[in-house]
């Protein structure tokens, strides 16, 4: 039985947030939107309601049912949770006469409350609201509080229930993680024994007694959820793990040769299949990018197939879906409009009849890489920027030819190999190069010439939902550039693209 905290989603853009912070704390929780509870069982040790984009005044307000929870276990609400909690139990929620956004300092704490033991006077707190709380229930009490919010946190005399105005997720609430760790560790009880080494022992164990003496087939991408994926399965059932690394001629450079030269190190059970020529085939004057996607899809899955049918008696198909995947796609919004191909294999059609098994679907990004560091993965792979699942495709703006795959892999390769040569390939989140449908007029020698533009793309990031683009030093870009028009045939002109996410996505396409 593994201890957890259920946080209850409203649809705030930081409940993602909340529950990265509490799994900080080596203790497991799960989102669950507030119209999807699911029943509380023995394992949830306390639950976390979420902020919102809505206000409790709405005539259709957000209001799960909380009578198998509330009083009956540690429940801490934030921002909306906290007025959700005080308005519809007997207090009452105002429009605020200015709104509270940004950094505050509490100006009183109740220290002989649990929820704010050790936590400083004067602490700074990070709101983002445009109600407050003006009234709390007779049976409440004000435990904390700003210069301008009074009822900046609350308690419930004779229950394990609070409320604090302020978000204890974020950055800028110096002591949110302390603030965290009193409800989960003091209050909730919870033994933070969640660590890589327990997730890797439990999920091995349920693996074995799940797949048994099945084969599974697994699509390998050369990336870090993939990758983490296949060796908690091998571990599992061994030789019954097929793998299959297809090269889809929009590959790096050499990439194909290298991933399937690392994967023998791993003793891993790969087959490399070549095909490229079907891809390109599929490509053929398609510029459109979303045409591009499907068609990429498209022959993905029927390779796929093509190559399961190979393995007899194949029974699963392994994936490497991780839980920001899982919550989109049960979010508060609705189910995700878009499907990951990378995470769906393209999205297997109902004839292949293979039952799915997703071993890290629980896991965020960053655990994943620390899952697969407890593994002895290769830094060369835990450490890989993310690569989109087009390829190259979707960095080649127009038709696909295999000449200008040719030109991108060249210059890719000598940004890609010049950030790790200059010791900021780690500095960087992602970094590619964009070939452009577009010819500008240079001189080389005593020739003009008329040739390609590509640009050059580095952002910064923690999830990829946000990203700053890099600031790379002008040397560096000076000399990438130099290299690239002197040693890549059919380029004349280098740009770097110095957009941030939002407005601009990370890929161009």
């Amino acid at each position: 039985m593994q201890e957890q905290i259920l946080i209850i989603d409203f649809g705030s853009q930081f409940t993602q947030l909340i529950a990265r912070r509490v799994r900080e704390l080596n203790v497991y929780c799960e989102i669950h939107p507030y119209n999807k509870i699911p029943a509380i069982s023995k394992d949830v040790k306390g639950v976390i309601l979420s902020g919102s984009p809505h206000s409790v005044r709405e005539e259709n307000a957000p209001q799960p049912d909380l009578s198998n929870i509330k009083g009956k276990m540690p429940l801490l609400g934030v921002c909306y949770g906290a007025q959700l909690l005080s308005h519809f139990y007997g207090g009452e929620v105002a429009k605020s006469n200015t709104r509270e956004y940004g950094r505050a300092n509490l100006n009183f704490v109740n220290h002989d409350n649990e929820l704010f033991q050790t936590i400083s006077p004067n602490s700074q707190v990070w709101m983002s609201h445009g109600d407050s709380i003006v009234k709390i229930p007779d049976n409440y009490e004000i435990i904390a509080s700003t210069h301008d919010v009074k009822v900046a946190g609350y308690a419930v005399k004779g229950e394990k229930t609070y409320g604090v105005q302020f978000h204890p997720e974020v950055y800028h609430t110096t002591e949110g993680h302390q603030l965290l760790k009193n409800f989960v560790i003091d209050i909730c009880g919870c033994q933070g024994d969640w660590t890589p080494d327990s997730f890797i022992d439990t999920t091995i164990a349920e693996l074995k007694q799940k797949i048994g003496s099945d084969k599974v087939i697994l699509g390998l991408s050369g990336g870090v959820d993939s990758s983490v994926a296949a060796v908690l399965l091998h571990k599992a059932i061994g030789k019954n793990l097929h793998c299959i690394f297809v090269d889809n001629g929009l590959l790096r450079k050499n990439e194909f040769e290298g991933v399937l030269e690392s994967y023998k190190h791993m003793g891993l059970n790969v087959k490399g299949v070549n095909a490229k020529d079907r891809f390109y085939d599929a490509l053929k004057g398609v510029s459109d990018p979303e045409k591009k996607r499907k068609a990429i899809g498209k022959v993905f899955v029927d390779v796929f197939d093509d190559e399961s049918k190979l393995v007899t008696d194949a029974k699963w198909l392994g994936q490497g879906t991780i839980y920001p995947d899982v919550i989109e796609s049960v979010s508060v919004k609705g189910p995700s409009a878009t499907i990951k191909s990378h995470h769906n294999v393209g999205g297997l059609p109902d004839y292949m009849k293979l039952s799915v098994v997703e071993p890290l679907r629980s896991l965020f990004k960053d655990e994943v890489r620390r899952v697969g560091k407890a593994l002895l993965i290769d830094d060369i792979i835990l450490g890989r920027h993310p690569f989109p699942g087009p390829g190259l495709a979707i960095r080649i703006l127009g038709d696909i030819t295999v000449e200008k795959v040719a030109i991108l892999q060249e210059v890719d390769a000598i940004f890609i190999d010049g950030l790790k040569s200059h010791d900021l390939y780690d500095q960087v989140w992602q970094a590619g190069a964009i070939y452009l449908p577009i010819q500008s007029v240079g001189v080389m020698g005593d020739e003009r010439t008329y040739e390609n533009v590509v640009a050059l793309r580095a952002v910064s990031s923690t999830d990829g939902m946000t990203a700053d683009w890099c600031h790379l030093p002008y040397e560096f870009l000076a000399k990438i550039s130099n290299e690239i028009i002197n040693k890549v045939k059919g380029v004349n002109r280098v740009v770097y693209d110095i957009s941030s996410k939002p407005p601009a996505t990370i890929e161009w396409e």
